[in-house]
């Protein structure tokens, strides 16, 4: 998944081990799995070459960490011109987040 951390979330990555994003629309921090209990567990932190973007790895805690339902939010692959699910849910998102729209 691609996230956006500022330093607020970047530091509270490091010292709980959960990986914390910033959500710019909602104007807060958010850690992933905080809601679901699915939480990403912290493996390594890379940069690149400019120092403006950071490679983290991550081990997901729970069925999945997708709020579709899957294991990976990457669940769709392109094939003859179209998206297709290439996996099965692994968990009901509704009795996890509620009613989805």
């Amino acid at each position: 998944m691609v996230g956006y951390m500022n330093r607020e979330a970047f530091d509270k990555t490091l010292s709980t081990g959960h990986v914390t994003f910033f959500s710019r629309s909602r104007q807060k921090l958010w850690t992933k799995g905080e809601t679901s209990g699915h939480y990403l567990l912290l493996r390594s932190v890379a940069s690149d070459c400019d120092g403006d973007a950071l490679l983290i790895e991550a081990e997901p805690l729970g069925p999945g960490v997708c709020h579709n339902g899957y294991q990976s939010c990457f669940y769709r692959k392109l094939e003859n011109g179209r998206w297709v699910e290439a996996e099965e849910k692994a968990y009901n998102p509704e009795a996890v987040y509620g009613v989805q729209s």
